[in-house]
């Protein structure tokens, strides 16, 4: 494939341009997103949503549409869109000609024999948006910029009042705020401009994808203003929104700096590549941390040592020093053995059981990619010792170590595995008790624990832990595996067996540490492969189970109750794949190289350049959920890397 580029054939048609989403992020967890027709569909949709530490942890659509007004030829055209009473207005969509993702979103319009070009980008670990018109054909025109704001968390919805928001001068702009505390946006242009102060509300702006996820989705949006330029056929402007001002002396020697040192995206590994980093953000309270997903998401425990490998470790540009800084930042929160499931210091959750032992299969990554396997003994000793001897004395929600060495972990109405909807107070998918993963995770962290302690010689540590690995795996097997099934129960409490057929006992298998023998893990993955796998994923349950929903929609309570009952999520695929090269070695490539291939198609719709949260289960697998998700985008990247080390190990004896 070539680099994403759409046509006015697509674009004119706004129910194809409306469904596709864009996304520009920088390094400290502003992003700048919409629809390739310019129609906001989302309430996270906004051009320029950034965090406001001072306020507290989450981000906010401060600047929620910035639209262009035309005068050609003394006839007025507005380029953006707003939905109103299920209607677009204006339609500026109509006069785009082509949309093109090769570094960064780039939008040419056409007006009466007039080309404008649009291309934005953020200035590196700067909450600094620019935006660059150049007029391709034509001699001149008079362009206006017409903010919209709500000033409010992304979760939220702004209605109208009657407050005073007070507009100041700046050089070449202006800088306003609706709330106070909040920092202010500051609109600057790189040549002269008049600003024609109009303040007004916009009424019951209308958010497609909202109303279809049974939310509120009407919003009032106030307007400043006008900005008025004039746009030549001999310079760009360029239009910088931030949270300061900003000297833009310079500005378009520096927009063309930042857009040379990208690279451009030609495949689906350069797709990957970009997106990785949109997950990644610098914080300077927490140092380094990952987004889960795109738009909603934010730091959740369990996600981020899942995502952070294939993240960090597996690029074509390995960054281990991220890797641990990630890592480092995360144990800020640990408490009582357990990593947080969501939030930060004293707002964060904890009923994540397997949170803390992800953790351990995260390190094992690093100290595999790193060769530092004493050295991360001696940095992460303490932690180790605290998470292992909380799980085994006993921690919140009764999480604990029996006697037998397996880990059990239950308390009624929480939902502790990944697998964690509730519907009026009550899990949808109850795994109490013993679970597959939680113990193959359990065993795992256990053994690699002792790798590093009997590398450092830690004599200590291994008297005290070295006799449960047996233990664990005779008990393991014992529990959970049946002989005639063929495979592993999925959870277990008062000899109460669930046979559901999941996807969590995939990761018995695609550990470095098993506890199943080969001949089991081959009846797993075989078995696993035919009812779970599809080429967006794996299915949460067999399509055989009368609890299987295949279609993610309604509000949100139909959809929590599909969400872990048959829905696809890709990021289930890393984990099936290391299985599969554990098992059946070289002769997993045809495998794995159908299962990557397969997202080629995924590049140009939903999220452009991106990789959703979820899939339908059924054709046509339809993206759901977030347009990005940084487990799926890991785990795709790390599949990619079990491919090269399969050609690479098949090649040498060609």
């Amino acid at each position: 494939m070539s680099y994403i580029k759409f046509d006015k054939s697509l674009l004119a048609e706004f129910d194809q341009s409306s469904k596709r989403e864009f996304l520009e992020t920088n390094s400290l967890g502003a992003y700048s997103s919409s629809t390739l027709a310019g129609v906001n569909t989302r309430k996270y949709h906004g051009t320029f949503v950034v965090r406001q530490p001072q306020v507290d942890h989450h981000s906010y659509v401060l600047l929620n549409a910035l639209h262009e007004v035309l005068d050609v030829n003394n006839h007025i055209y507005e380029l953006g869109v707003h939905q109103y009473s299920l209607t677009a207005h204006p339609e500026g969509y109509q006069y785009l000609s082509s949309f093109n993702l090769k570094k960064i979103p780039t939008f040419v319009y056409e007006v009466e024999g007039h080309k404008i070009q649009k291309e934005l980008q953020f200035v590196p670990n700067k909450n600094q948006l620019l935006i660059r018109y150049s007029l391709l054909e034509g001699d001149r025109i008079e362009m206006g910029l017409k903010p919209f704001s709500s000033f409010r968390r992304i979760h939220k919805l702004r209605s109208a009042d009657d407050r005073s928001v007070s507009v100041n001068h700046i050089s070449n702009g202006v800088s306003y705020c609706m709330e106070e505390g909040y920092d202010s946006v500051c609109i600057q242009t790189s040549v002269k401009n008049d600003f024609i102060a109009h303040g007004d509300w916009h009424y019951k702006t209308e958010y497609l994808e909202e109303l279809r996820r049974g939310y509120d989705f009407k919003e009032d949006l106030y307007s400043i203003g006008l900005l008025l330029f004039e746009l030549t056929n001999k310079e760009p402007v360029v239009v910088s929104v931030s949270t300061k001002e900003e000297d833009l002396k310079g500005v378009n020697i520096d927009f063309q700096n930042i857009l040379r040192a990208k690279e451009p995206l030609n495949n689906l590994d350069d797709y990957l590549d970009k997106s990785a980093d949109q997950f990644l953000s610098n914080t300077s309270s927490d140092g380094v941390e990952i987004c889960a997903g795109l738009h909603w998401f934010g730091r959740w425990g369990r996600d981020t040592f899942l995502s952070l490998p294939g993240l960090t470790l597996y690029r074509n540009k390995p960054r281990p020093e991220v890797c641990k800084k990630v890592l480092k930042t995360m144990l800020k929160d640990l408490k009582g053995g357990l990593l947080t499931n969501i939030g930060v210091g004293a707002s964060a959750r904890y009923n994540s059981a397997d949170a803390s032992l992800w953790f351990f299969w995260a390190l094992q990554e690093y100290v595999e990619a790193t060769n530092s396997l004493k050295e991360s003994w001696i940095y992460f000793k303490s932690e180790i010792n605290h998470i292992l001897d909380k799980y085994k004395e006993g921690t919140l929600y009764n999480i604990h170590m029996k006697e037998n060495g397996l880990l059990y972990g239950a308390q009624k109405n929480v939902a502790l595995t990944w697998m964690d909807a509730v519907v009026d107070g009550v899990p949808v998918t109850p795994r109490s008790g013993y679970t597959v993963e939680l113990n193959a995770l359990w065993y795992n962290a256990i053994c690699f624990s002792l790798e590093m302690a009997k590398d450092a010689n830690d004599l200590g540590f291994i008297a005290k832990w070295e006799h449960v690995p047996l233990l664990l795996k005779t008990a393991f097997r014992e529990l959970f595996w049946s002989p005639e099934k063929g495979y592993l129960a999925d959870a277990c409490d008062n000899e109460q067996k669930d046979w559901s057929f999941r996807p969590n006992q995939i990761f018995a298998t695609a550990l470095k540490y098993s506890m199943c023998t080969q001949k089991m893990s081959e009846s797993i993955l075989q078995k696993s492969k035919d009812k779970l796998l599809t080429t967006k994923g794996l299915r949460t349950l067999s399509k055989d189970d009368e609890k299987y929903i295949p279609f993610y929609q309604g509000n949100q309570k139909t959809r929590d109750f599909s969400y872990h009952q048959g829905i696809v999520w890709p990021w289930l695929l890393g984990h099936f794949a290391q299985g599969y090269v554990n098992v059946f070695r070289d002769n997993a490539l045809p495998l794995l190289e159908k299962i990557y291939s397969g997202f080629n198609s995924d590049l140009d719709d939903y999220g452009v350049g991106l990789i959703g949260e979820i899939y339908d289960a059924e054709p046509p697998f339809e993206a759901k959920g977030t347009i990005t998700q940084a487990w799926s985008v890991s785990e795709l990247i790390r599949i990619k890397a079990l491919i090269n080390k399969l050609k690479n190990h098949l090649y040498k004896y060609l």
